[in-house]
Parts: structure tokens; C-alpha cells; sequence
């Protein structure tokens, strides 16, 4: 989908809900937003004007009578949402996610009128997880007994998002005794169909972010579901709820980037707003440079996701790496930058009813679940420790014809305007076989980086381009020491040590490697898209910011790419757009409310 048509569907939607600081006119203000969450109260006006726009039918298939073509579109209508209030987009994402195992198994029958119903106003719960088992879905209670016509559904599920308020649950439970994978199925169960009584809801929790969330679970006791409600197979359950996890666990960045996006406008506002010490707060060295590391963290991050996006239907064999990738860095990374953006704004940060400046402590409380939601740190970190030797493996011995294969799908995942094919859930693969493109085409990304560098007519641009290749070329070095370092483990820890705190530590790492890796194919792949490459100075700045991850004293960059930064991050801000590599127009007042 062209670059173009994204962005004009982004800022007809940002039309739509008008100015966020914009009380009487804004259709979706943060004062609204923020009344909801004060009174924990689930934001069915809010859910209902997005319906009305139709931004759901942007999340389901064409095939079946929706409109989603390429995922990204979805993922940035819904990072819209996000960046005005975090608690909607998700309640949007949960019936999306809940979704998911019809749009990769289901029938045509059961696609179109499962569609059709969503377009209508249904809404949808993902019952996977319950109360003794959390992350651990093999060890899920719930029953469904095969009886004549179909099944009866015995058990709990429970911290389920819309549990309460949805129309329909897609449960994951086990429909044979044996041990291993193939003992689970997902049925949809329609609540509206079940007799009066027999599903019993559980109380909704009180959460510390989210607050208008429903959060909450059911219990059932023999309740009858129709052979119809099967998705997929019989026994083909934790196959799709591990697909439909990689999904979610991709698209879930959107909250974390939009909740962020906010944070850091306020912030940018009251700096250039407040003077101390006779000078602007922006114009101080030390807030400077924290404003600016702040605007690299949130193009890291935008970087890591939209390769990963993009990934699902170009790339989906590698799925399961970028997914969990995406998972453990972009919230781990953006709670530190909301932290460091909470420094700069100062005792604002605490103002809950400030008209300005009260929705930064919702979207830092809202953040915080991006981290667990659709598997914590924990699991994500566990799934690439346990394919790193793979992976670590092939990045090393990969020949020429290996790599041109990587450098061509990664192409396609970075660049912004390349065609995508339709996206088909079921083509991910639930192991990547030792396959990362981002760090496969590394060499690559950074010969094509280097040769626009060249060419650029600015001196100052040019030398910030190709110092950040240079760290590029450091970057991929990293991967031997990690190889290395693996290899050590194996040998002393033996049987189990892909699980030891070792291997975790590899893993993370491992993550900011790819995440260095993104920043440098999307400048290298997008530069035409976009209008020109990432501009050198906040690329060089990126890069630092994923260096000191690993080396967290060395700083590479000095005031004169921190001064340049600041001026993009000043230019888009007074321009209206968002801070991303994606050229869309916001909504954002420019009146600066101090008091």
C-alpha cells in the first residue's frame, strides 16, 4: 500500500477526533479520556465514535467484508487511537486479537459472519489465560468435553481483557487427556446464546494503568458450544494461539508508541514553554540532550516495529524472532524514555487535573501494561534464548547467496513503499530455523547507507551517515563476541542452559542488536518513500542510544548532533506531525498552558 494512502486514511481519522487539548471541540480530548479513566468507568462513547468511523473494518480481512489489506495500516490507525488515550486502543486491539484464530483457521463461513458481526458492534474476548496457570498455557485447566452436536465447556478463565462486556469469547481449552501441544482446540463461545446463568463473570480487577479497562474472566460449568464454534481442527489450538500471539505481541508496540508520542509532545511543550535560570528548559544543555535522546528512543523504536509489522506478511517465517524481539525491547526501552521524559517535566509530571499536562501521568501508568500484555518479559526473552544458538549460528556462517536471499525480504520489510503481499496468518512459522533478515542483511543495509551517504550534498550529513555505519559495522562484530559467549555457556551450564540467567542476559542483548540493525535498514531501505533518508544527526543519535545499551558509558555524539536533533524534533512538533518515520499530519494545539 502506497506510503501516500496510509497517511491520508491516518490524518482523516486524526480530523475525525479533533484537537486532544481542545475540551469543547475534540471529539476524543484528553479531558474525556482522562474522565474515564478517573472514574474507572469503560469508555463506550469513546468506542462507539471510532466504530462510527469504521476504523475496526481496518483490522479484518477483505476477504470476508472488511478492509484490511497491509497490517500497518491498522497498527497506525490504532497507534492514533493510542497516542489520545492507551485504555481505547486496547479495548480496540482485544477483539482483534481474540479474532485472530478464526482469521487463520477459520471456515469462509465462519470468517464472513464472525466480520459481518464485528462491523455490527460485536465484541470479542481472547480467553486464553487463567488464574493458577498465567503465561503457562500448557498447563490451562479448562475443559471442552466432546459430546453429541459439540462440546461442553468446564472452567475458568480469568485477567481477560472484555471478558464482561464482549458478545463473544474465544477460549482456548483441552479437548483430549494426553500430554503434549496437540491437546487443546479454541472455540468461540457467543454468551448470547448460552442459557441464562451459565457463564458466570468474574469481577472485573482494579488496575494500576488502564483504569477503564474491563479486565476481568469467566467461569463456565458444562456450558454447551456448538461443533460449528470449532476453529481450525481439533487439537490445532496452541498452534493458533501461538500465531495469533505473534501477532499480537507485534501490534501491541502501537500503545506503547502513541502512549509515548504524547508524553513526549507535553514534555517538549513545557520545555520550550518554561524558562529557569533565565533560559528556556529546551535551551538547556542538560534537558537537551534528554529531550533529544528521548525523540531517538521513540524512531528506535518506531524503526524496530515497522520492520516487524511489515514482517508479518512478507516475512512470516521469521514471525517468531521479530515478534518477541519487538515484545521485550520497544516497552522495556520506551519505560525508560517515559521515565527520562518525567525528569525534564518535573513536578507537572504529578498535576493529575492540569489541563496540559495531566493525561503524561496516564499515558506513563497506561505504558506499563505493554510490557505483560500477550506474554511478559519473561516468555518473550525465553523464546529467543531458546533459538539463539540458531540464530547466532547462521549470522555467522551465512554464505553470499544467504544473505542476498535476507537482503532482498529485508528490503522489503524496511522499505517503507515496497509491495507487500496479502497477508496470510497461517504461512508464520512457530521457530524461525536460525533466520533473522534484520541481522542477515546487515552488510548490506549498511553498503547501500553508506553509498547514499556519499552522495549527499551536506557535509554535516553526510559525516553523521556514515558514522552511524560505523557503529553498524561494530554492531554486527557484537555478534561474534555473543556467538562466543553463548557457546561458553553451553559448555559449562550443558542440558538446560538455554533457561539460565546467562542466556536470558545473551538474549537481551541480542534484542538491541536487531534493534540497531532496523534503525539502519529503514534509513538505508525508506530514503525515497519518506521523501529523503532519516535525517543523519538523529540516526548517529539512535545509534549511540543502542550502544549504550550494551556500553552504557561510551557516548559517541556531541552538542552539534544533539542541537540538530532537537531542531527535527522542534520542526515536527511545530508542524503537527507525529514522531515517527511516517509522515502523518496530527492534531496538536500549540497553545502553551504553563501555569
Amino acid at each position: 500500500m502506497a506510503v501516500e494512502h496510509l497517511v491520508g486514511l491516518a490524518e482523516r481519522l486524526e480530523d475525525h477526533l479533533g484537537d486532544p487539548h481542545d475540551d469543547a471541540g475534540g471529539r476524543m480530548s484528553f479531558r474525556k479520556v482522562l474522565r474515564h479513566d478517573e472514574q474507572e468507568d469503560y469508555p463506550h462513547e469513546l468506542a462507539s465514535l471510532l466504530q462510527a468511523w469504521g476504523i475496526h473494518e481496518y483490522c479484518l480481512p477483505e476477504r470476508w467484508g472488511g478492509k484490511a489489506g497491509d497490517v500497518e495500516v491498522g497498527f497506525n490507525l490504532v497507534r492514533l487511537v493510542a497516542r489520545r488515550d492507551p485504555t481505547t486502543a486496547t479495548a480496540l486491539m482485544i477483539t482483534n486479537v481474540a479474532f485472530m484464530p478464526t482469521w487463520t483457521a477459520g471456515t469462509d463461513p465462519q470468517g464472513t459472519a464472525t466480520v459481518e458481526a464485528i462491523k455490527r458492534g460485536t465484541r470479542m474476548s481472547w480467553g486464553l489465560s487463567e488464574r493458577h496457570h498465567g503465561s503457562d498455557v500448557l498447563a490451562n485447566d479448562m475443559r471442552a468435553e466432546p459430546v453429541p452436536g459439540g462440546y461442553r465447556l468446564t472452567g475458568e478463565k480469568y485477567l481477560i481483557g472484555n471478558a464482561t462486556i464482549a458478545d463473544v469469547v474465544s477460549v482456548q481449552a483441552r479437548t483430549a487427556e494426553r500430554r503434549g501441544p496437540g491437546a487443546w482446540s479454541i472455540l468461540n463461545l457467543d454468551k448470547r446464546q448460552c442459557p441464562a446463568g451459565t457463564v458466570t463473570p468474574l469481577p472485573n480487577e482494579r488496575l494500576h494503568g488502564l483504569r477503564a479497562l474491563d479486565m476481568s474472566g469467566i467461569r463456565l460449568d458444562g456450558v454447551f458450544v456448538p461443533e460449528q464454534n470449532l476453529v481450525g481442527a481439533e487439537g490445532q489450538g496452541l498452534e493458533l494461539a501461538l500465531k495469533g500471539a505473534q501477532v499480537a505481541r507485534t501490534v501491541i508496540a502501537a500503545i506503547a508508541l502513541g502512549a509515548v508520542d504524547t508524553a513526549l509532545r507535553v514534555t517538549l511543550d513545557f520545555a520550550e514553554g518554561r524558562e529557569i535560570f533565565g533560559r528556556k528548559v529546551a535551551d538547556i544543555p542538560y534537558s537537551r540532550r534528554q529531550l533529544a535522546e528521548c525523540f531517538a528512543d521513540l524512531l528506535l523504536a518506531d524503526a524496530v516495529s515497522a520492520g516487524a509489522v511489515r514482517g508479518l506478511q512478507c516475512n512470516p517465517a521469521q514471525a517468531s524472532v521479530y515478534s518477541s524481539v519487538v515484545k521485550y525491547f520497544i516497552p522495556t526501552l520506551l519505560e525508560r524514555t517515559a521515565g527520562q521524559l518525567s525528569v525534564v517535566l518535573g513536578a507537572r509530571f504529578y498535576l493529575r487535573d492540569h489541563p496540559h499536562f495531566g493525561i503524561f501521568q496516564k499515558m506513563l501508568r497506561d505504558l506499563s501494561a505493554v510490557s505483560f500484555v500477550d506474554g511478559n518479559t519473561v516468555v518473550n526473552l525465553k523464546n529467543i534464548a531458546a533459538q539463539l544458538e540458531g540464530l547466532l549460528t547462521v549470522a555467522r556462517d551465512a554464505e553470499d547467496p544467504v544473505r542476498a536471499e535476507a537482503a532482498e525480504r529485508a528490503e522489503a520489510m524496511y522499505g517503507l513503499d515496497a509491495e507487500l503481499p496479502e497477508w496470510r496468518p497461517e504461512r508464520q512459522l512457530l521457530i524461525s530455523r536460525g533466520r533473522d533478515d534484520a541481522l542477515l542483511a546487515l552488510p548490506a543495509a549498511l553498503a547501500r547507507l553508506r553509498d547514499r551517504a556519499r552522495g549527499h550534498r551536506d557535509a554535516d550529513q553526510r559525516e553523521w551517515y556514515l558514522r552511524a555505519a560505523d557503529l553498524g559495522d561494530r554492531l554486527a562484530k557484537e555478534l561474534y563476541r555473543l556467538d562466543a559467549e553463548a557457546a561458553r555457556i553451553a559448555r559449562e551450564a550443558g542440558r538446560g542452559h538455554t533457561g539460565t540467567a546467562e542466556q536470558f542476559r545473551l538474549a537481551e542483548q541480542y534484542c538491541v542488536l536487531h534493534a540497531g540493525a532496523a534503525a539502519l535498514h529503514l534509513a538505508a531501505w525508506s530514503g525515497d518513500a519518506l521523501g529523503g533518508a532519516p535525517d543523519g544527526a538523529v540516526l548517529l543519535l539512535q545509534m549511540e542510544r543502542v550502544w549504550r545499551l550494551l556500553y552504557p558509558a561510551e557516548t559517541v555524539t556531541d552538542a552539534a548532533v544533539v542541537d540538530r536533533a532537537m531542531e527535527v524534533l522542534r520542526g515536527l512538533h511545530e508542524e503537527g506531525r507525529l514522531f515517527s518515520h511516517w509522515p502523518i499530519r496530527v492534531r496538536s494545539s500549540h497553545d502553551r498552558v504553563m501555569a
